[in-house]
C-alpha cells in the first residue's frame, strides 16, 4: 500500500515574540552610542511641535511651531487640498531614519559646540584621493590613479598586478608605474607599495635614508633579516652580529602596515557613555552615572492642550505628534535606567578590576550579567555593543569586561584578558639573551596555579603581537 499523500490541515496553539515596528526602534534606541543618540533626538525636536526641551526660555518657540503646524494644516484643509506628504507619513518610520544618517543633518547653532555634530575625520581614502586630485589633473592619469588607491589593501600594499591595471585602462605598464610612483610619495610613506619590502625601502626614501644600512639590509638580505638569520647578515657584510641586531632594530621602528588609516572608516572621537566613580575608599564602593549631559531633557508641550480647534484633520495631527513624543520620552527613560542597571552588575562583578587593575578581571559572560538582572543576553549585548565608560582606570569599551575563563588549581576561573596581562608581564622581564619558551611560560602560569596548555600560551601570545622565543632572542 503506497503512503497517504495529500495536504491536511490542523490547528495549534504556540507562543510567538512579535517584532512591532516600536519595539524594533527602541532595541536600535537602546544600541545607539549616546553621540549618535544626541543627534537623533536633536532632529526629533526639529520634527515634532508636540516634543520640547526642557528649558523656560524654549516655551514660547514650541507654541509658535506648533501654531504654525496648525495654521499651515487648517488652511490646506480650507484649500481642498491633501495632508502634505511628510504628514501623511507613519511617525515610526521618521524615528526608523534616525538611526541612518540624521547625523548629517543641518539646522545646528554655529555658536554651540554641544549641538554642532561631531567633526568627521576623513578616512585614508579619501585623503590619498584629495592627495591625488592636487597631484594630477583630470584625466586618464587621474582615473588610473583613483583605481590604484581603491586596489589598496587593508595594510595599505596594492592589491592587484600593475600589468592588471595596464590591461583595464588599455594602456602601457609604464604609464601604471608613472601614476604608481606619484602615489607612493604621498603621505602616509609607504602606502601603495607591492610588498613590505617596498613599503619600507619608500618610509627609508621619505626619511632620506635611501643608502643607509637599514636600506641595504632590507634591499639585500631580506629573506635572512625577516627570519632573523643575523650571523649570517654578519659574515657577509663583515660586522658583528649585534651591529645587524642594531640595526634591525632600527628597522623595527617603520611601519609595515602603513595603509591601516588608509582603509579604515573616518575617525570619530571617542565619548564614554557611562561613568563610574569611586564614591568610598575603606570598604571600596563605586557608583554608576549615565553620561548623557548633553543629551536635550524632553517633555510633551502643552502648548497643544490651548488649541480650540475641532476639525479632525488637525486633532488626528496633534494626537499622532502627542503619543510619539510620549513613546519617545518613555524609550529614552527605559534606556537609561537599563544601561545603568547593566552596567552597575558589570562593576559588582568586577570590582577588584578597579582596585588591582585588568589582571584582577574575572570571566564573565553575557548569559550571567542578564541572569543577574533579570533581562535577555539580547539587551545586554545591545546595551555594551559600542559602549564606553570612564572609569578610574580610563576609559574601557564595555566588552572589555566579559571574557572567557580558564581554571586554576583552587578551582576558581581567572579570565583569559587577565591570562594575557600575565603572559606580557612575564615576557617583558625575560633575559633578552634568552627568551622564553612557551613550554618555559606555561610553567611559569603553572607555577602561579594556573592550568593552561602551551598552544593556549602561544595563541594568547600571538594575539598581543609578540613573537616567538626564537624571534624575540636578541645578541
Amino acid at each position: 500500500m503506497g503512503p497517504n499523500i495529500g495536504l491536511r490541515q490542523s490547528m495549534q496553539l504556540r507562543q510567538q515574540l512579535v517584532m512591532t515596528q516600536r519595539l524594533q526602534q527602541a532595541l536600535k534606541l537602546l544600541q545607539v552610542p549616546t553621540l549618535e543618540l544626541e543627534q537623533i533626538l536633536r532632529n526629533e525636536l526639529q520634527g515634532n511641535p508636540l516634543l520640547e526641551e526642557v528649558e523656560p526660555e524654549d516655551e514660547l518657540e514650541a507654541e509658535d511651531r506648533l501654531d504654525r503646524e496648525i495654521s499651515k494644516l487648517e488652511e490646506n484643509v480650507r484649500a481642498g487640498e491633501p495632508e502634505a506628504q511628510d504628514e501623511k507619513r507613519d511617525w515610526g518610520d521618521s524615528w526608523e531614519e534616525g538611526f541612518r544618517g540624521l547625523a548629517n543633518e543641518r539646522g545646528y547653532d554655529e555658536e554651540d559646540d554641544l549641538e554642532r555634530p561631531q567633526k568627521y575625520i576623513p578616512s585614508g581614502q579619501e585623503t590619498l584621493t584629495q592627495q591625488l586630485h592636487l597631484a594630477v589633473p583630470e584625466g586618464l592619469e587621474r582615473e588610473i590613479g583613483e583605481y590604484i588607491i581603491g586596489c589598496l589593501n587593508e595594510d595599505g600594499l596594492l592589491g592587484c598586478p600593475v600589468e592588471e591595471i595596464a590591461a583595464f585602462f588599455e594602456v602601457d605598464e609604464a604609464a601604471v608605474e608613472a601614476v604608481l610612483k606619484i602615489i607612493q610619495g604621498f603621505d602616509p610613506p609607504g602606502v601603495a607599495a607591492r610588498d613590505i619590502r617596498e613599503c619600507l625601502l619608500l618610509q627609508l626614501e621619505a626619511r632620506g635614508q635611501s643608502e643607509s644600512p637599514e636600506a641595504t639590509l632590507i634591499r639585500d638580505h631580506f629573506d635572512n633579516l625577516i627570519n632573523r638569520r643575523f650571523a649570517d647578515i654578519s659574515r657577509a657584510l663583515k660586522i658583528t652580529p649585534r651591529e645587524v641586531q642594531e640595526i634591525a632594530q632600527r628597522i623595527g621602528e617603520l611601519d609595515p602596515r602603513p595603509g591601516l588609516a588608509a582603509e579604515s572608516d573616518g575617525a570619530r572621537a571617542v565619548v564614554p557613555d557611562l561613568e563610574v566613580v569611586k564614591v568610598n575608599e575603606d570598604p571600596e564602593e563605586y557608583a554608576v552615572y549615565l553620561n548623557d549631559s548633553n543629551l536635550p531633557r524632553l517633555r510633551v508641550s502643552k502648548a497643544y492642550e490651548n488649541t480650540t480647534t475641532r476639525n479632525e484633520d488637525t486633532v488626528k495631527f496633534i494626537d499622532e505628534k502627542k503619543r510619539h513624543a510620549e513613546w519617545v520620552i518613555k524609550t529614552i527613560e527605559q534606556r537609561r535606567r537599563t544601561m545603568i542597571k547593566v552596567m552597575e552588575a558589570i562593576v559588582e562583578e568586577q570590582k577588584e578590576f578597579f582596585s588591582k587593575g585588568a589582571i584582577a578581571l574575572k570571566p564573565l559572560t553575557l548569559q550571567q550579567i542578564a541572569s543577574k538582572i533579570g533581562m535577555h543576553e539580547s539587551t545586554v549585548s545591545r546595551v555594551t555593543r559600542q559602549k564606553y565608560v570612564q572609569t578610574p582606570r580610563g576609559v574601557f569599551p564595555l566588552k572589555f569586561f566579559f571574557s572567557a575563563g580558564l581554571d586554576s588549581q583552587d578551582g576558581q576561573e581567572v579570565a583569559a584578558k587577565a591570562v594575557k596581562i600575565m603572559i606580557q608581564e612575564i615576557i617583558s622581564k625575560e633575559n633578552p639573551a634568552k627568551p622564553l619558551s612557551d613550554k618555559k611560560i606555561v610553567d611559569i602560569l603553572q607555577e602561579r596555579g594556573l592550568k593552561i596548555a602551551r598552544r593556549t600560551v602561544a595563541k594568547y601570545r600571538e594575539q598581543l603581537g609578540i613573537l616567538s622565543a626564537r624571534m624575540r632572542k636578541q645578541f
